[in-house]
C-alpha cells in the first residue's frame, strides 16, 4: 500500500513541474503585454526612438485581417503626411505594398493639424505631438463581413479600442491594416482610416460621429489604465454602447444607471468623474444613427473573447486541485 502511494506522490509531482511552469509564464506573457500596450501615452506624433533591427518589426497585437489586400481590391491609402521617404517605405512594406505600385492605390494624406481638430478636445496638445506617422490600409467588404483590424508597431490603440470607435463612426464590414514605422500610439490611423471609408463609399462620416469616435477611443484607454486590463475596459464600453441603444436611454439618470449596473457586473470601480465621462460619452453614442446589430455583434465578441482569457483563473484551478490532493493524504494517513 505505501509503494503504491509513493508512486501516486511521484506521478503527482512530475505534473505539477510539467503544468505549473508553463502556466506562470503564459500568466506573466499577459502582464507583459498589457503593459506594452498601456504604459504609452495617446501620442501620435512622438515616434519611440528605438527601432527594430530590421525596421520592420510588426511588433504590437496579433491581427484578425484573415485575407489579403490587394490592388485589385480597390483599398484606400491614408498615410501620416510627416512620415520620412525611408519611414514611408518601412510602413508599405507592413502593410504589404510595393513602393513602385503606389501610383495604382488612391491615397490620401492624415495631418498633424487633423489629429489635433478631433482629438484637441480630450487630450492634452503637448501629448498629441508634432507628426502624424500612423497610416492604414481599408478595403471595403461585403454585407456581414463586419470589421477586421490588423495592427503593426502600434502600441497604444488596441484591436478593440478602433473596432468599438469605428462602429461608433458608422464604418461597417470592412479589413484594416493600421501600421507605424516604430512602436507609436495610433491615433492618427484612426483619423486616417475614417476619412479612407469616406472616400472609398461615398458615405460621409460626420463631424458628430467623428468627434464621438475620438472621445471613446481616448476615453475607453485612459479607463483601461484605471481598471488594469485594456480588453475588460473595451467590453465594458461595448456593453454599455448595446445597453443604451437597445434600450433607448437618454435620460442622465438611466445612464448612470446602466454604468453602476454593468460596472457591478464586470466587477470595476470608477470615480464619480469618470462615471460622468461615461455619461457624456454614451448620451452622444445615443444621439447617432448607429447599426445596433453591429453594436451587440461587436459587445458578444469582445465579452467571448475575455471569458476566454483566464490565465490567473487556470493557474487558481491548479493549486486548488493540488490543495486537494493534500488534503485526501492528509486524511490517508491521520
Amino acid at each position: 500500500m505505501k509503494k503504491n502511494i509513493r508512486k501516486w506522490i511521484a506521478w503527482l509531482l512530475i505534473c505539477a513541474v510539467a503544468v505549473l511552469p508553463s502556466a506562470s509564464v503564459s500568466a506573466a506573457d499577459t502582464d507583459q503585454t498589457q503593459t506594452e500596450q498601456t504604459e504609452t501615452s495617446v501620442d501620435a506624433g512622438q515616434a519611440q526612438t528605438e527601432q527594430t533591427e530590421t525596421g520592420v518589426d510588426a511588433a504590437g497585437q496579433e491581427g484578425e485581417v484573415t485575407e489579403p489586400i490587394t490592388k485589385e481590391d480597390k483599398p484606400y491609402l491614408a498615410l501620416g503626411a510627416n512620415l520620412t521617404a525611408e519611414q514611408q517605405a518601412v510602413v508599405l512594406q507592413l502593410l504589404g505594398i510595393n513602393p513602385s505600385e503606389l501610383a495604382e492605390y488612391d491615397v490620401i494624406y492624415v495631418t498633424n493639424e487633423e489629429e489635433h481638430q478631433y482629438l484637441g478636445n480630450y487630450v492634452d496638445a503637448s501629448k498629441i505631438g508634432t507628426r502624424s506617422l500612423s497610416s492604414v490600409l481599408v478595403v471595403k467588404r461585403e454585407k456581414g463581413h463586419g470589421i477586421n483590424i490588423t495592427t503593426k508597431n502600434i502600441s497604444y490603440c488596441t484591436i478593440g479600442m478602433y473596432k468599438n470607435a469605428l462602429i461608433t463612426a458608422g464604418i461597417t464590414d470592412a479589413d484594416i491594416i493600421v501600421a507605424g514605422p516604430t512602436p507609436i500610439s495610433g491615433t492618427a490611423a484612426l483619423v486616417g482610416a475614417m476619412k479612407a471609408y469616406s472616400d472609398m463609399t461615398g458615405e460621409a462620416v460626420t463631424e458628430q460621429s467623428m468627434d464621438t469616435a475620438m472621445n471613446e477611443l481616448v476615453l475607453t484607454g485612459e479607463l483601461a489604465d484605471v481598471v488594469g486590463d485594456t480588453e475588460k475596459a473595451e467590453e465594458l464600453v461595448a456593453y454599455l454602447k448595446q445597453e443604451v441603444l437597445s434600450k433607448d436611454l437618454d435620460d442622465e439618470s438611466e445612464i448612470r444607471l446602466a454604468i453602476d449596473e454593468a460596472c457591478e457586473e464586470f466587477d470595476v470601480y470608477l470615480s464619480d468623474e469618470e462615471v460622468t465621462q461615461l455619461v457624456g460619452l454614451m448620451q452622444k453614442i445615443g444621439s447617432l444613427d448607429l447599426d445596433i446589430d453591429s453594436i451587440k455583434d461587436q459587445a458578444q465578441e469582445l465579452y467571448d473573447k475575455l471569458s476566454n482569457i483566464d490565465a490567473g483563473g487556470f493557474l487558481d484551478k491548479i493549486i486548488g486541485f493540488f490543495k486537494s490532493i493534500g488534503d485526501f493524504f492528509k486524511g490517508l494517513f491521520s
